[in-house]
């Protein structure tokens, strides 16, 4: 089993202010890590470092910070298409975090967006039936739709993480076999409906296939067939919340391919742990589990 991680690729400086601002304020701030991000990165690393074969189909930049990129993700043992970067620059985050660990993410698209449908496809090339397409929400609707078609005539498993969201992936569920979103994605795809059952019943009568629903500090609740089952979170000291999500559902995913079982309750909790190790470290990359912490919670 081959899972490939469509995406994008970028550099994360992170930058430590007091509270979040509110709409035209100046505020300081201190720029305390730079780490290897993207949300298509963070989960092909954890997929990785938990065993399973992972491609990361993401562009870099032909520049300094695309060569910083290549040299961290060399480290892990995941393959990296297209070899060669992009005649552009390398996508970049800005993470404010908050004294309270709260963040907000700013990122750059410039990369993913020039990364071609042609190049993807030609990065798929080797899948084979049952192998898995993971998708988040960094390309264009257009793009994303055609990709998950091209997975679908293949008889790829197709799994999507719809953030950053937009309203328009709603459209999509059909060829969706599994979806992560956490509750706010989940209102905006779901009509706008408040109650988080409400809006996982809107999504699903979309003609999705299962849907996993994460509720931060709540858990995460699995949706199929009707019916629901649910993990509380694990406990843990809160120091930065950025890529807890990515580990999340890496973690989910990587836990359901290793039983060869569809995602369950265990996976959920297998997800909740890994999650609350990154809750508790501050930074990306540098905050992720390693191999033998995922190891212990996946034995």
């Amino acid at each position: 089993m081959h899972v490939y991680v469509v995406g994008n690729m970028g550099v994360d400086q992170t930058y430590l202010i007091d509270e979040l601002p509110e709409k035209g304020a100046s505020i300081h701030g201190r720029k305390i890590a730079q780490d290897l991000g993207g949300k298509g990165a963070n989960q092909a690393i954890i997929l990785a470092r938990c065993g399973i074969n992972t491609t990361l189909i993401a562009a870099r930049g032909h520049d300094h910070q695309g060569d910083w990129c290549r040299n961290k993700l060399a480290q892990e043992s995941l393959t990296l298409l297209p070899e060669n970067p992009l005649d552009c620059a390398t996508d970049t985050s800005i993470i404010l975090n908050s004294a309270d660990g709260d963040n907000v993410n700013i990122t750059t698209t410039t990369a993913a967006e020039m990364l071609s449908l042609a190049q993807i496809i030609a990065a798929l090339a080797d899948a084979r039936p049952g192998d898995i397409v993971l998708q988040q929400g960094n390309f264009s609707i257009e793009k994303t739709q055609a990709i998950f078609e091209y997975s679908r005539s293949r008889r790829l498993y197709t799994v999507f993480n719809p953030s950053p969201v937009k309203p328009e992936f709603a459209r999509l569920w059909p060829l969706i076999d599994l979806a992560v979103v956490n509750s706010v994605e989940a209102r905006l795809l779901g009509a706008g409906l408040v109650r988080r059952d409400d809006a996982a019943r809107r999504l699903q009568a979309g003609g999705g296939g299962a849907l996993v629903m994460t509720l931060g500090a709540d858990g995460a609740i699995l949706f199929r067939d009707g019916k629901q089952q649910r993990a509380e979170a694990a406990p843990c000291r809160v120091v930065d919340t950025t890529g807890a999500g990515d580990t999340f559902l890496a973690v989910m995913l990587a836990s359901a391919l290793r039983r060869a079982l569809p995602v369950d309750d265990v996976a959920l909790r297998h997800a909740g742990l890994a999650a609350a190790i990154t809750i508790g470290r501050s930074g990306t990359h540098s905050a992720f589990p390693t191999r033998a912490e995922l190891s212990a919670i996946l034995a």
